[in-house]
């Protein structure tokens, strides 16, 4: 750490809500002193009569060892001799009535294992980092026009030992990059590693937000778990909550026996639907802790986004029977990403938004949130509707399908899969879709097939890859023996393969957020729920042919209208046979024909799959004409 004894300027941001590298001075930090090493604490508890540090040194009894007051506004300080790395501590906090309680560090860089809930003397320096090529690579590669695959993982149950321990962060690093990269993934996202007490919220109800949990291991290992990922060309996303914290004895929760970091009244601080405490996002003294911890997380352990959890609970005020904003967070949140986006101007910045609040993605400048990327969860909870109504009744359900298309350029969108769509009774991806067992797995690939292809950029959580048949069970890991299973290995086949044609063909993936990277070919086919249209690239001559069917039924000789008169070869058709399909496919080039269809100059006759996806890439030879223009380039190869 390069600052431990605060400066008065730099306590003066701090209160003012400017201190964005608080944890420099807050917490405990090992430092020398007229040649005698020890470790210096210091804390904010603004309403507290006195304030001890206590541990086993002292056998927890922290008379002799109290802070000293710095200012009015509650900063404590201590300095402790001959303290060192791995000792537990706590600070014993006398309220203004004069009671006592104990307190984990809210600035801790390591705790003790669950259910213990002292904080660790830690120090983070000397870890030797050897990602400098991907942080590069970083600098150069705008995510807006490249491909993004994010694997959502819940590192607690996506794999674990035969006894049913953990994975550690070095265990985990060894099997879970390589699967990652196996499946075609550009980015890990992992559930909320900040220290929390109960594995069942998953990481969503946090104690200490700079301690990264310790039960997997220990902040180094954690700092090599994303070194390997970076070596490996694999991004790292955390997910972050800074809109609420868990409510137990030793956390932030009043934390000097008054409300501190959350809000003062009842109606504001309580989020009665998950059992915790708002932070109070006004308060300048949060706002330096919590866009503090998210500089902390790149600065260490250098994060390459952060998914913004529960944007919409902090865009209102809780507890309301109308939406009534609120201004604190709005200032909050563009404050955040301002500060974010100013240390590391490549950072992935998504707000989980269930909200139609206009420009979330937008720079502040322009009177936008300031993040560059949002959930589409609008997208998600209609394809997931569509696909679980009956083929029979989908054409009354068509409109599910294309209102996305309305509002997909408004913002830059991902689209997420994501674990709470398989949890408390949702079932899982597999289980959703209607039919028999073999039309479970060929509407799955029609799902997926039709996510990678509309515009946004892409998300699924763990186990849906080899089509996961129970919903998520957080207490187990994933149900690795399905891959026995033929069906299951071979939609694991098809994911794969669906990556690859996701990662080369820049159609799917340059113009993600532009009006003029997408165009419907027919939009209007309710009785068959046949949807097709075209993705396009920067290039003239990148574009797709793609056609979705929503119904068991193929069709030979179906029509379609093309821009350009060429042949069209067939590059996915989920149907295949090699991915438990019918083996409806298209074997052979196919010629585009003149005749206007669907507006467009020429036509293909095609094999449509049942319950399938087909897209075809334009293969233009030389001194073909297309639109009037010679085309110049030779691609005749499938994939």
């Amino acid at each position: 750490m390069t600052l431990i004894c605060p400066t008065d300027f730099d306590i003066h941001l701090f209160h003012e809500g400017q201190c964005f590298e608080s944890y420099g001075f807050f917490g405990a930090h090992i430092q020398e002193r007229n040649g005698i090493v020890g470790t210096n604490f210091c804390v904010w508890a603004p309403h507290a009569n006195q304030v001890s540090v206590v541990g086993n040194f002292n056998s927890w009894n922290g008379e002799n060892h109290q802070m000293e007051r710095m200012n009015e506004e509650g900063i404590w300080t201590l300095f402790i001799a001959n303290l060192g790395v791995g000792e537990l501590y706590k600070y014993e906090i006398i309220t203004k009535t004069g009671t006592s309680i104990l307190k984990a560090d809210p600035y801790a860089f390591y705790s003790e294992i669950r259910p213990n809930s002292a904080s660790i003397i830690y120090d983070l320096s000397g870890y030797k980092w050897s990602d400098q090529k991907w942080r590069r690579r970083k600098r150069r590669k705008q995510p807006y026009d490249n491909p993004i695959s994010i694997y959502e993982v819940h590192l607690g149950s996506w794999k674990v030992k035969e006894n049913g321990d953990l994975l550690s962060y070095s265990e985990l690093a060894k099997e879970l990059i390589p699967y990652v990269i196996e499946h075609g993934f550009t980015h890990i996202e992992l559930l909320p590693i900040i220290e929390h007490p109960y594995d069942r919220s998953w990481g969503y109800q946090g104690t200490g937000y700079y301690s990264v949990t310790s039960r997997f291991g220990t902040p180094h290992e954690f700092m090599n778990f994303v070194n390997e990922c970076h070596e490996a060309d694999i991004g790292v996303v955390i997910d972050w909550v800074p809109g609420h914290f868990c409510k137990d004895a030793h956390g932030l929760y009043m934390f000097d026996g008054e409300p501190t970091f959350e809000y003062y009244h009842e109606k504001d601080r309580e989020n009665y639907e998950w059992g915790t405490a708002n932070f109070d996002l006004g308060k300048p003294e949060v706002q330096s802790f919590l866009i503090s911890n998210a500089i902390f997380w790149v600065e260490y352990f250098h994060i390459d986004g952060f998914r913004v959890d529960a944007v919409a609970n902090m865009l209102y005020w809780p507890n309301s029977n109308e939406l009534v904003e609120n201004h604190h967070a709005v200032q909050f949140l563009k404050k955040l990403n301002e500060a974010v986006f100013a240390r590391d101007p490549d950072i992935l910045m998504i707000a989980e938004d269930s909200t139609d609040w206009p420009m979330v993605t937008a720079p502040t400048s322009s009177g936008g949130l300031g993040f560059n990327y949002k959930w589409n969860m609008g997208w998600m909870n209609d394809i997931l509707t569509y696909m679980e109504t009956s083929p029979e009744q989908r054409h009354n359900f068509h409109h599910k399908v294309t209102f996305s298309l309305l509002y997909a350029f408004s913002e830059n969108f991902i689209l997420p899969f994501s674990h709470d769509e398989v949890v408390h009774g949702k079932k899982s991806l597999l289980n959703k879709m209607p039919g028999d067992y073999w039309q479970k797995f060929a509407q799955l690939r029609l799902l997926y097939g039709y996510m990678i292809t509309h515009p946004g950029k892409k998300l699924l959580f763990m186990g849906g890859e080899f089509g996961q048949f129970d919903e998520w069970k957080d207490l187990e890991q994933l149900d690795w023996f399905l891959d026995d299973y033929e069906m299951h290995s071979k939609i694991r086949t098809y994911y794969k393969e669906l990556m690859q044609l996701y990662r080369k063909q820049k159609a799917l993936f340059e113009l993600d957020h532009v009006e003029s990277g997408f165009e419907w070919i027919d939009v209007n086919n309710l009785e068959q729920s046949i949807f097709s249209f075209i993705r396009k690239g920067k290039k003239e001559n990148d574009l797709l042919v793609i056609i979705c069917n929503f119904k068991p039924i193929v069709y030979h000789d179906y029509k379609i209208g093309v821009p350009l008169e060429t042949e069209y070869v067939e590059v996915l058709n989920s149907d295949d046979a090699r991915y438990g399909g019918s083996n409806q496919v298209n074997k052979r080039n196919i010629k585009a024909a003149e005749g206007e269809m669907h507006g467009k100059p020429f036509h293909l006759s095609v094999t449509v799959p049942p319950y399938g996806i087909v897209v075809f890439r334009a293969v233009k030879k030389r001194g073909e004409k297309a639109n009037g223009k010679k085309v110049r380039r030779n691609v005749t190869s499938r994939g």
